[in-house]
């Protein structure tokens, strides 16, 4: 079991942020990518965020967007569609969507349609 797994989602979502800030995103930005992955409305991430909810938690209780296959690509230089462990995908499909956000993408190009439209 990766240690990220157990690590609080609140002690990285400062480190998102910081980087999205750092190329001019906002925090609005960074909420919208999470909520578009997980479902989570502005309410409920803060309650994950206030009560130190792991990663294994906050993705066990997210609705994960179906279009998130469309999420390919390498991060820490491994293609995000080759991982095996679903929760690691999951994790990676985050990291995807910041630094897309961080790399100047825009906002339609980095949340991808729905399925239904691609077919």
């Amino acid at each position: 079991m990766s240690r990220i797994f157990t690590t609080s989602f609140a002690a990285v979502y400062p480190l998102y942020l910081a980087k999205l800030e750092r190329k001019g995103r906002s925090q609005a930005e960074l909420d919208e990518v999470i909520e578009w992955l997980t479902g989570f409305d502005r309410g409920t991430l803060q309650q994950h965020l206030d009560t130190g909810t792991s990663f294994e938690r906050f993705f066990a209780e997210a609705r994960l967007n179906p279009s998130a296959t469309l999420i390919t690509g390498v991060i820490c230089g491994i293609r995000v569609e080759d991982i095996e462990d679903p929760l690691m995908q999951k994790i990676r499909y985050l990291d995807k969507l910041v630094d897309e956000l961080a790399r100047g993408k825009s906002m339609e190009k980095v949340l991808r349609p729905p399925l239904a439209t691609i077919a």
